[in-house]
C-alpha cells in the first residue's frame, strides 16, 4: 500500500471563496491511489445500463424513472466511497472502513439491486448475443443466485474479512484490499438482487418469498452477534491502523466502537428495510392472484 499522505487542503492565494470551494471539491473527488481497473468497471457499467436503457426505450418498455435513479445513486455511492479521498479515511481509520463496506455490501448494493438492472443490462446485449451469452452464464448464474449460497456468503464475507489476521494482510496489501472491496460489492449486489427480485416467482422461477424472509433472517443476527461482539471486545482487535497510523486523532478503543456500531445497526436496520420490501412484492403478487 501507498504511503500514507492524506488529502491537503488548498492554500487561497487570494482566490475567492467559489473557487477555493470548486479545488476543495477537485481534491475530495480525486482518487487517493487511482485504480484503472476500477474507473474502467464503473464506466462499463453505466455505458452497459445506458444502451439498455436506450434500447428498451425504443421498444416502449422503458424503465421507470424511479428505477434509473436507484441504479445511477447505487453506482456512485460505490463508487465514492471506493475511489475519492473517502477511499484515504477508510484505510486508516476502522470506522469509516465499515462504513465504506456499509455503503458496498448493503445501502449502494440494495439501491442497484431495487433498480432490477439484469434486463437493461440483457437489452443492451441485443437479441442475437444475449440468449448465448445467458446459455453461458447459466451454470454460475445458478450457483450463485441459489438462496443458500447467495446468504452463506453474504454473511460468510463479512466474517471472512473481518477475521483480525486476514484483515491485518488485506489493508497493507493493494491487491488483497481491492480484492476484498470488490468481493464485497458483487456479493452484496448478488444477494439483494435474489431477495429484491419483482419478478413472480411461479412464473420467473425466482426464490419464493418465504424464502427470502428466511433468507434475511439467517443473514441478520451472525451480523448482529460479530457488531456486538466487536463493539464490546478489548481494543487493539484490528491493531493494522495502529501500525499504519490514523487519519484522525481518536482514541483506538472509540474508532474499534464505532466500526461495531456499524458492523451491527445499520446492517441489521438494512435487512430489515429489505424485509419490508419483499413483503410489498408478496403484498402485490398475492393481491394480483387474488384478483
Amino acid at each position: 500500500m501507498a504511503p500514507r499522505s492524506g488529502p491537503v487542503a488548498p492554500a487561497l492565494h487570494g482566490e475567492g471563496p467559489f473557487l477555493f470551494m470548486l479545488q476543495t471539491l477537485s481534491g475530495a473527488l480525486t482518487p487517493y491511489i487511482l485504480s484503472p481497473v476500477t474507473v474502467l468497471l464503473f464506466l462499463v457499467a453505466v455505458v452497459t445500463y445506458l444502451v439498455g436503457w436506450r434500447r428498451l426505450v425504443a421498444v416502449g418498455e422503458r424503465p421507470s424513472a424511479w428505477r434509473a435513479l436507484s441504479f445511477f445513486l447505487g453506482v456512485l455511492l460505490c463508487y465514492g466511497v471506493m475511489h475519492t479521498q473517502f477511499d484515504y479515511y477508510s484505510r486508516y481509520m476502522f470506522f469509516v472502513h465499515r462504513g465504506q463496506h456499509l455503503v458496498l455490501h448493503h445501502l449502494g448494493a440494495f439501491l442497484i439491486a431495487l433498480a432490477n438492472p439484469l434486463p437493461v443490462f440483457a437489452a443492451s446485449a441485443g437479441d442475437r448475443r444475449f440468449p448465448r451469452l445467458a446459455a453461458a452464464f447459466r451454470p454460475v448464474r445458478r450457483v450463485l443466485f441459489d438462496p443458500v449460497v447467495a446468504t452463506v456468503l453474504f454473511v460468510g464475507l463479512i466474517f471472512f474479512w473481518l477475521t483480525p489476521s486476514i484483515h491485518f494482510d488485506a489493508m497493507l496489501s493493494l491487491r488483497l484490499y481491492e480484492l476484498m472491496n470488490w468481493s464485497m460489492l458483487v456479493d452484496g449486489v448478488i444477494f439483494w438482487l435474489v431477495i429484491l427480485d419483482p419478478r413472480d416467482p411461479d412464473r420467473a422461477g425466482t426464490s419464493r418469498f418465504g424464502v427470502r424472509f428466511l433468507m434475511l433472517v439467517a443473514a441478520l443476527f451472525p451480523q448482529i452477534l460479530l457488531g456486538a461482539y466487536i463493539t464490546f471486545a478489548e481494543p487493539g482487535l484490528y491493531d493494522v491502523y495502529a501500525v499504519c497510523g490514523r487519519a484522525f486523532a481518536m482514541d483506538p478503543a472509540t474508532d474499534q466502537v464505532l466500526g461495531g456500531i456499524l458492523t451491527w445497526i445499520p446492517a441489521a436496520m438494512m435487512t430489515i428495510l429489505g424485509a419490508l420490501v419483499v413483503l410489498r412484492l408478496y403484498l402485490r403478487y398475492d393481491s394480483e392472484k387474488g384478483g
